[in-house]
C-alpha cells in the first residue's frame, strides 16, 4: 500500500472512529454480568468503506430480521451522530459459547440480490455495538480472479464469528470475523436461499475495565475495520484471522 493510499485510509479510520466510537449506554446497565446473562447486540448503519459520511440503517438492506425489531432509545449524542440502533439477530449470553447457530434463513428475491450486490460492489461495511463496545465487518467480498470485469463473482457473507474478550463480570472487547468458506453467490439476478449464521468464542483477558476504550482513542492503534481492510486490499477475501493464513 503507497504512502498516499495508506494517508487516505488512515484519514477515513478517522472519521470511522469518531463516527462509531461513541459510548453507546446500554439499557441502564452496570456493565457486570453473570453468566448466561443477555447482553444486548444493536446493529447500528451500514456503508461504503471509503465515504464514512454516506450511512444507512443497517435493515436498509435485506438482511433477515428478528420477528420484533426492537428500537434502542437514544440519547441526544446518538442521534446527533447519525445513529439509528436496533436489536440484532444475534443472541450473545454472557459467556456462552455457540458453535454454528443458525440466526435465521430467507429466500432473497431478485431485486434483494441486485442490493446485496450493489453494496457488496462497493465496500459496504456494517457496524454493531456489544455492551457499548462498536464493532465492524465487511458485508460480502468481490472474486476478482477472472481478467474480464464479466468474470468477476460477488459473494454475500453468510457466517460471522464472534470473539469476546471478558474479565472476570466485565466484557472487554468485541471483534467479528467473517468465514470465507461460507458464502452466497449474488453474482446472477436469481432467488437464492441464506442462512445468516453465528459462532460466539469466550475468551478471558487481564485488560482492565477503565482501559477498554483505549484502543479506539489511540491514534497508533487501529480498530479491526482497519485491519480487514488492509488484509482486503492485499489478499481478499475480507475479515479473515491471519492465523488462518
Amino acid at each position: 500500500m503507497g504512502k498516499t493510499m495508506a494517508v487516505g485510509v488512515h484519514c477515513i479510520i478517522a472519521l470511522l472512529i469518531l463516527s462509531g466510537a461513541d459510548l453507546v449506554r446500554s439499557d441502564g446497565s452496570d456493565h457486570r454480568y453473570k453468566e448466561g446473562d443477555f447482553v444486548p447486540l444493536y446493529a447500528n448503519k451500514v456503508g461504503p468503506f471509503h465515504n464514512p459520511s454516506e450511512t444507512y440503517r443497517y435493515f436498509d438492506l435485506p438482511f433477515c430480521s428478528p420477528d420484533a425489531v426492537k428500537e434502542k432509545r437514544e440519547a441526544l449524542g446518538e442521534a446527533l451522530n447519525g445513529d439509528r440502533l436496533v436489536s440484532a439477530p444475534y443472541k450473545l449470553e454472557f459467556l456462552r459459547h455457540k458453535d454454528t447457530e443458525v440466526a435465521c434463513k430467507k429466500t432473497l428475491t431478485k431485486e434483494e440480490v441486485a442490493r446485496f450486490r450493489s453494496a457488496v460492489n462497493k465496500d459496504y461495511y456494517f457496524q454493531m455495538y456489544y455492551d457499548d463496545l462498536p464493532t465492524w465487518g465487511f458485508i460480502g467480498k468481490v472474486d476478482k480472479e477472472g481478467k474480464d470485469p464479466s468474470e468477476y463473482k460477488t459473494y454475500l457473507y453468510e457466517h460471522i464469528h464472534f470473539d469476546l474478550y471478558y474479565n472476570k463480570e466485565r466484557v472487554i472487547e468485541v471483534n467479528i470475523r467473517t468465514d470465507p468458506n461460507a458464502l452466497v453467490d449474488l453474482t446472477e439476478d436469481k432467488e437464492v436461499d441464506v442462512e445468516f449464521m453465528y459462532t460466539v468464542e469466550w475468551k478471558e483477558t487481564t485488560t482492565p475495565f477503565d482501559k477498554r476504550m483505549d484502543k479506539y482513542s489511540q491514534s497508533s492503534s487501529l480498530p479491526p475495520l482497519v485491519n480487514a481492510y488492509e488484509l482486503y486490499t492485499i489478499t481478499r477475501p475480507l475479515i479473515t484471522n491471519p492465523k488462518d493464513g
